[in-house]
């Protein structure tokens, strides 16, 4: 499964749980600040703010600590993505190579 696919995944789980996605560049002056984005709640809606900037690995990461204020337990998430949420939120991220074998 190859990068974009996983993030489409991710973002299909997310709307699931009516959740608006947006990507937006983030600009911050100092360069040691590395802002991926992350979830809201605006006007009573769920609201997630991606980076456009990021890195495909943080933004992975960025929707996996969004998702897991939600139920994942009772839905049907397949294997592959279910097992990179579990991951993406500890110190090593799983990637995609990881998924593959």
């Amino acid at each position: 499964m190859d990068e974009d696919a996983v993030i489409e995944q991710l973002e299909e789980l997310a709307r699931g749980f009516g959740v608006e996605i947006r990507y937006e560049p983030i600009i911050i002056d100092e360069e040691t600040i590395n802002a991926v984005g992350g979830l809201c709640i605006l006007r009573g809606e769920h609201l997630l703010i991606i980076n456009t900037n990021a890195a495909v690995s943080e933004k992975i990461k960025a929707f996996a600590k969004a998702l897991r204020h939600f139920d994942l337990d009772q839905i049907y998430i397949p294997p592959a993505i279910r097992a990179l949420l579990e991951t993406a939120t500890s110190r090593k991220l799983m990637t995609i190579p990881d998924l593959m074998k």
